[in-house]
């Protein structure tokens, strides 16, 4: 494989830092191909794009299928620009490579290395066994990544990717002092948040939300405030649910509770699986993640880091958005599990009798402070949204 910075390139290539970032722009047409990775091509032949493709979601074709499929005969010779190494082994589908090969492909462009340890370098081999010429266009790597982050933590640390979405008034608030909170945020954010929801492979919240506010937890298509073309590209994987998981050490949910009776599997993490749990239907499934008791009396609670590392390993969730209350929420940022804050903000005031965003306790001074970087601020319908990520793991 030969690696070159887009500086480096001659004059005969260009272009293809066109077409590579071209190919990841495809790769963004799906909400979600878990537990796949997020993958464009485009096909390029005498300088004029012939194809191009993306993975609609898992056990649809790849990206380099439907490319191929669109160019037919005209495939021949053609040099393929793919956001992500061409798998090499099969799955639900067969190996891109061996695709890439039968049609007589003559070069092979890529942005990023495939992670998974049945692919990463095994694709560009095989295509060079082939007499298939690859190059790796280094400037587009961390591009590539952001296109698809959980799928690389997942793999690469046993970890998924973590958002926890916040919503507060503009003093910080995110319900009255009596706990009335319906609603903070306007229509358009409620409908973002659904977004998130669908981009997600599971999502978490915890005992005292489903106590308190009894949500369902699910997507609801309906709200989602998609284009039409970007709905008709994601039909596959906005018909499926993405998991709802609760935290719960005692297993005190309610059997009617809605995460419970709406349609779509469940998730329960608790500190201890007994005779209780079979109280529950099908579709809910019991998981012991506990955290020893610290201190005479206290109760044993649900630890997060096995919680998530469950979800990587026995779920192949890459993506997880945490939507709790104040404590749960708090927990998990104070544990460095959170990779990305999504808050949104309302432009009205709630008083100082009000909840908290965030229960964060042993803060002394500012150098104990949990910081942030703002990576994107916007405006959704009459509100702000802020995305945030950790400044200790971000460059300054």
């Amino acid at each position: 494989m030969q690696t070159y910075s887009n500086k480096e390139l001659s004059e005969e290539y260009i272009d293809w830092p066109v077409y590579i970032r071209r190919s990841i722009e495809l790769a963004q047409n799906a909400i979600t191909a878990t537990p796949n990775p997020r993958v464009g091509c485009v096909l390029v032949k005498s300088g004029s794009v012939i194809a191009e493709g993306w993975h609609v979601a898992a056990g649809a074709v790849h990206a380099e299928i439907m490319a191929l499929e669109s160019a037919g005969e005209n495939a021949q010779g053609a040099v393929a620009f793919v956001s992500l190494e061409p798998c090499s082994h099969t799955g639900r589908t067969g190996p891109c490579c061996d695709a890439l090969i039968a049609v007589g492909i003559s070069t092979v462009v890529v942005a990023g290395i495939d992670p998974d340890p049945r692919v990463s370098g095994k694709g560009v081999k095989a295509l060079e066994a082939a007499g298939i010429s690859v190059f790796h266009l280094v400037d587009f790597e961390d591009v590539a990544r952001a296109v698809n982050p959980g799928y690389f933590k997942r793999l690469e640390t046993g970890l998924p990717y973590v958002r926890c979405k916040l919503a507060m008034s503009l003093d910080g608030r995110t319900a009255l002092a009596n706990g009335a909170s319906k609603w903070i945020t306007g229509t358009a954010a409620r409908a973002d948040v659904q977004t998130l929801r669908a981009g997600s492979c599971a999502v978490v919240t915890g005992i005292g939300t489903v106590l308190a506010d009894d949500p369902a937890m699910n997507v609801r298509p309906h709200e989602l405030d998609l284009a039409v073309s970007f709905r008709e590209h994601n039909k596959l994987a906005l018909d499926k649910q993405p998991l709802r998981v609760v935290l719960d050490s005692q297993l005190r949910i309610p059997d009617a509770a809605k995460i419970i009776v709406t349609a779509g599997a469940v998730k329960i993490y608790t500190a201890e699986v007994g005779a209780d749990s079979k109280r529950f239907p099908d579709n809910v499934e019991i998981i012991a993640a506990p955290m020893p008791a610290v201190g005479k009396g206290r109760e044993a609670s649900v630890s997060l880091r096995t919680v998530l590392k469950s979800l990587a390993s026995d779920y192949a969730c890459n993506e997880v958005l945490v939507e709790a209350g104040s404590t749960l929420s708090a927990a998990f940022v104070q544990s460095g599990l959170v990779d990305e804050l999504v808050v949104y903000i309302a432009p009205r005031l709630l008083g100082s009798d009000g909840k908290a965003l965030l229960e964060l306790s042993g803060i002394q001074s500012l150098a104990d402070s949990v910081d942030f970087l703002v990576e994107d601020l916007t405006k959704v319908g009459g509100d702000i949204k802020v995305t945030l990520v950790p400044a200790v793991s971000a460059d300054r």
